[in-house]
């Protein structure tokens, strides 16, 4: 619900504000005082398209700020939150114009797209006057109007639908894509297989290839790596032919440190820490000879077979020919191996997945089609209650000449591979809303044809038609409704009952209402009246309520003018005990 709305420097208003309340708000003022900008400004607050030209003279930008308190959970909320807004207060939107014609926004305190605020526009509020874009221009809104007011039982088979549709969506594009690969399914059957036949005839295992080179680093330098070997056992253990530089030593590794321990043993026990290095020096000489051990051992395995080192130059040029065509490392050519296997069990299944495809296909198409046709009859039964229904809300609103029809027609498409064929044996065209197009048409008098709403409508008629379509209509799904000129063209009882309608609608949503007739103004429960300074400008106290005697003079000045004049004084006076608003 809108709580409050700023505008600044736009049109003839220099900064005004606009406390709205739950109910029915009715906006009045005299003629030039800005009440149009107030629409305007909300229009842009909801992302309308931006006119420079209606920035205030002397003004370097145009401001319109809205306050909205809504739950956090409301679809206007969550998209707000997606935007990057806060909130967990309210909502905040804002949209200025520079007179250059540069156009920003901003939702919750964070910059966002103009389009940003077009969306929560169509979540938050429902703008209807002469100049507006009135949503019911698209044609798919008329639909949507029609299966709103239809309920479940347009419901139940549009949900059944729109879940077969979107299946056989999913059959199409499956069958797209099978049919593409058939197109060159030999050629990849044949590269697919010659991948597979060579990784197979050389069976690479995983980690081969670097255990493989590992191997051959050591096969190639056997020599040397005995060498240093042996003279490195020599040093640690000792021999016949052990190097000169262990003899200087006096032995090796291990004779030395057995000496150093001999020479210890007669005193160790007589000082713990010497007890404790002769531990270390113990340690350290099963340490010595456990590597001693193991360089044998190593020397031992170093054995020059040229067969085995032939065979891993040969095992690793089979690899290296696997990793030019499939992968970096042996991992990579397993994984293209398990991909192309899954491939080429797909290419080769085209034909029978085409079959299964074609069968589902043809049993979707024939669910749809009499889906389709249940929607139809459930749309053409709902569409003559609402034009009664409509037309019984007209006639309170001074258009009881005018009648609405609610067209539903199905095209016939018989060329179309796509039509779906009915138990008539019509071919008719699908959508993803059924086989229908909705039209609401207008005959806007007893000897007019019905035309398209958007055509056969004045701007007053098409507030008021609107109003009676939100009234039939309501859900609940936008919380505010705001009119412009619906009351163009009436007066007396007619306006009566226009403002009686809006207080009708008022009583489950938010209704901003831009008069200029007492008789729908007295119906509000919070009255705004907009008025200007001397130099024709609305200032920031430009915008009051009015309440009490001052409500009274305000529906007096409206009915005949003069604020003082004691016949429209009683008259107010007359149309507020009247009235289902509040009172005076």
């Amino acid at each position: 619900m809108l709580r409050e709305i700023r505008i600044q420097n736009l049109g003839v208003i220099d900064d005004a504000v606009l406390e709205l309340s739950e109910g029915l708000n009715v906006v009045s003022g005299e003629t030039g005082a800005g009440k149009t900008m107030v629409v305007s400004g909300l229009g842009l607050l909801l992302g309308d398209r931006a006119d420079a030209g209606r920035v205030r003279d002397g003004a370097s930008q145009a401001v319109v700020e809205g306050f909205v308190d809504i739950p956090t959970d409301h679809p206007a909320a969550v998209r707000a939150a997606e935007a990057g807004g806060d909130v967990e207060d309210g909502l905040i939107l804002v949209r200025s114009v520079s007179r250059q014609g540069r156009s920003r926004a901003h939702v919750g305190g964070r910059s966002a797209p103009v389009g940003v605020l077009a969306e929560l526009g169509e979540l938050l509020v429902a703008v209807h006057g002469q100049a507006d874009q009135w949503r019911l221009r698209r044609p798919e809104q008329h639909r949507v109007v029609l299966d709103r007011f239809a309920g479940e039982s347009v419901g139940g088979p549009l949900r059944r639908y729109t879940e077969l549709y979107a299946e056989l969506q999913d059959v199409r594009a499956e069958v797209q894509r099978l049919r593409e690969l058939e197109r060159d399914r030999a050629r990849q059957v044949d590269v697919l297989r010659t991948g597979l036949e060579e990784i197979e005839a050389v069976d690479p295992q995983p980690g081969e290839d670097d255990d493989l080179r590992r191997e051959s680093e050591r096969l190639a330098h056997a020599d040397g790596l005995r060498v240093a070997a042996g003279e490195a056992h020599l040093l640690v253990m000792g021999g016949d032919d052990a190097l000169a530089a262990a003899d200087e030593a006096g032995g090796s590794v291990a004779d030395l440190l057995g000496r150093a321990r001999a020479a210890l043993a007669p005193v160790v026990g007589h000082d713990p820490q010497l007890a404790e290095l002769d531990r270390r020096l113990q340690e350290t000489t099963y340490a010595v000879t456990d590597v001693g051990g193991d360089l044998a051992a190593y020397q031992a395995d170093l054995d020059v077979d040229p067969a085995r080192l032939a065979w891993v130059g040969e095992r690793r040029a089979a690899l290296g020919g696997l990793l030019r065509k499939y992968g970096e490392s042996v991992a990579e050519v397993l994984a293209w191996g398990e991909d192309a296997a899954k491939r080429l069990t797909e290419l080769e299944g085209v034909d029978d997945r085409l079959d299964e495809l074609q069968q589902r296909w043809a049993v979707v198409r024939a669910e749809l089609a009499a889906v389709g046709t249940e929607l139809s009859a459930a749309r053409t039964e709902a569409a003559g209650r609402f034009a009664e229904r409509v037309g019984d809300e007209l006639a309170h609103l001074a258009m009881g000449n005018s009648r609405i029809e609610v067209a539903v027609r199905q095209h016939d498409d018989p060329d179309s591979d796509q039509a779906l064929e009915t138990a008539d044996g019509r071919r008719l065209r699908c959508g993803p809303s059924g086989l229908d197009d909705v039209e609401i048409l207008l005959a806007a008098g007893s000897g007019s044809p019905p035309r398209g709403v958007a055509k056969a409508a004045s701007g007053g008629e098409l507030s008021r038609l609107m109003l009676a379509l939100e009234l039939v209509t309501a859900s609940g799904d936008v919380p505010t409704f705001v009119f412009d000129e619906v009351d163009a063209g009436v007066g007396g009882a007619a306006a009566l009952e226009v403002g009686s309608r809006l207080a009708a609608l008022a009583r489950t949503s938010q209704v901003v209402v831009v008069t200029h007739l007492a008789q729908v103004a007295a119906f509000a429960d919070r009255h705004l009246v907009v008025s200007k300074t001397d130099d024709g400008h609305v200032t920031a106290s430009g915008v009051a309520p009015v309440e009490g005697e001052d409500r009274v003079r305000e529906l007096a000045r409206m009915l005949g003018g003069v604020a003082d004049s004691a016949a429209a004084l009683e008259h107010a006076r007359e149309l507020l005990q009247d009235s289902v608003g509040p009172k005076a």
